[in-house]
């Protein structure tokens, strides 16, 4: 169906878990994978008698991202109590910022498929606790719910994006955007399909060329670049048709299930007066001083522009090749420890990009989480680069070191791979398979140029089956040739 004569706008929230050890506000462990409820002190949920204490590195993570971003930092921000129920908000509220933020608005530029740039406005960014879990097993009848708390109290930072967007296309090109700059800093690992960063996408339609904002509904807790495409896609769908079909948008929070595929209506949206803030009478407001801002932005990481430039400057890289690497601040860091290895940066970036990330993606696995070590990978270009081993054995061996089979040495040693590059054993084969196919031989002489070049490969896959795929195919061709023009 066409949606001509309709534009879309979205902004985003996006919810990022900071890096610290401990919680926002106690010194309960942030680690992921703890055994339910096991990670909530007493302070988490504000049981009658505690008092919470700042985290002062979510603090410093927070300005370090306004730093990044060139936004306004709020040198005195506040706290405010959110007041709301769910099962899995202990408190009955939740500690964020409201009206003065620690991180004001700044800019952050995307770039897009066709190369062409966007500029995406940052509304603010402010400090919040997260909440805890609710966990859900088997149908609305027979199930059984529970709530897993370990989350409550972790920090984050909520960006709060301006409606700048208006497709599914920009909308990841932002979120990706932001991935790549706070896992450059630091600030967060970035792994999504841990809810390290999550995002809620408000999407609105208008007819072209009108400037009022459409009504806009909130699709929350999406944690995969697909499923916000998916579900943006899906919400403008619906929203459009509703409209065209004489019904009305209505303001609301909704939920997509990116694996059955299924969007539903969760409630309708609250405004913030909803939520009765106040502010909280536990904490003092934050001061941040001039000096620990600038502290803090002469120890600033490495940005991805500056990582993406210098590795385009240092390992010769192409400018393709410094964005697609140099974004993923992950990684970025395997490279350089796996290029340092091989001592072969093109080769290095090829396979990293190429052989690795496909398996990666094939089993939704981070590259922090590889089978493959960063030096384990080096190990192997640096066989491909020095002709021990041909293209196809490299992927053997690849396999080989995904199983856990250990280095490249290790299996190349192993399994026999070793590429035959002796110049004089490579001649007698290409000379024995020769004698042994005279037909070929003859029919290659008696043809013209054109249909030589075709009927090079028959004699190039006799020779290879003769050297058992060991055989340094580009010398081979090279004798090849050599022999076959002699014989003209």
């Amino acid at each position: 169906m066409s949606y001509s004569g309709w534009e879309t706008v979205i902004g985003l929230e996006v919810h990022v878990q900071l890096a610290t050890k401990t919680k926002i506000f106690s010194g309960a462990s942030t680690s992921f994978g703890a055994e339910a409820n096991t990670q909530a002190c007493a302070i988490d949920l504000a049981m009658p008698g505690t008092l919470p204490v700042l985290n002062k590195q979510a603090v410093h993570y927070a300005v370090m991202f306004g730093l990044a971003i060139d936004a306004e930092i709020g040198k005195e921000s506040a706290f405010e109590r959110k007041n709301y129920f769910y099962p899995d908000s202990p408190k009955g509220y939740q500690t964020t910022q409201l009206e003065k933020p620690i991180v004001g608005r700044g800019n952050v530029e995307i770039k897009l498929a066709d190369g062409s740039t966007k500029n995406v406005r940052i509304h603010h960014a402010h400090l919040e606790e997260d909440a805890g879990k609710s966990l859900h097993e088997g149908d609305f009848r027979h199930g059984v719910s529970g709530i897993d708390l370990n989350r409550a109290g972790t920090p984050l930072i909520e960006i709060v994006s301006e409606p700048d967007m208006s497709n599914a296309e920009e909308a990841i090109a932002f979120a990706k955007r932001l991935h790549s700059i706070v896992t450059s800093i630091g600030i967060c690992d970035g792994e999504m399909s841990q809810g390290s960063m999550r995002f809620d996408v408000n999407v609105s339609v208008r007819p072209t060329g009108t400037t009022e904002l459409g009504t806009r509904t909130e699709t929350k807790n999406l944690n995969s670049y697909k499923f916000m495409e998916e579900a943006i896609t899906k919400e403008v769908e619906r929203q459009i048709d509703l409209i065209e079909d004489g019904g009305t948008i209505k303001q609301e929070t909704r939920l997509y299930n990116g694996d059955t595929k299924v969007a539903r209506s969760m409630r309708s949206k609250e405004e913030a007066n909803d939520y009765r803030y106040f502010p909280c009478p536990d904490l003092l407001p934050v001061i941040v001083s001039d000096e620990t801002i600038e502290e803090l932005r002469r120890n600033l990481p490495e940005l991805p522009d500056a990582r993406q430039a210098r590795f385009i400057e240092q390992y010769g890289l192409s400018d393709y090749d410094a964005a697609v690497i140099g974004s993923d601040a992950p990684m970025a860091a395997y490279f350089e420890i796996a290029a340092e290895k091989s001592n072969n940066a093109k080769l290095t970036a090829n396979w990293t990009m190429g052989e690795l990330a496909a398996r990666l993606n094939s089993q939704d696995l981070s590259i922090g989480k590889s089978p493959v070590s960063a030096e384990q990978l080096g190990g192997l270009v640096a066989r491909i680069a020095d002709n021990s081993i041909s293209g196809k054995m490299a992927k053997e061996v690849f396999e080989g070191m995904w199983a856990g089979e250990g280095s490249a040495d290790d299996i190349i040693e192993t399994r026999g791979l070793k590429q035959v590059s002796d110049s004089g054993a490579l001649e007698k084969m290409v000379v024995d398979v020769l004698t042994a196919n005279q037909a070929m031989v003859d029919d290659y002489i008696n043809s013209d140029e054109a249909k030589r070049k075709k009927k090079l490969g028959g004699f190039m896959g006799k020779i290879m089956q003769a050297s058992k795929g060991q055989a340094n195919p580009q010398q081979v061709n090279q004798i090849l040739a050599k022999k076959l023009n002699e014989l003209l």
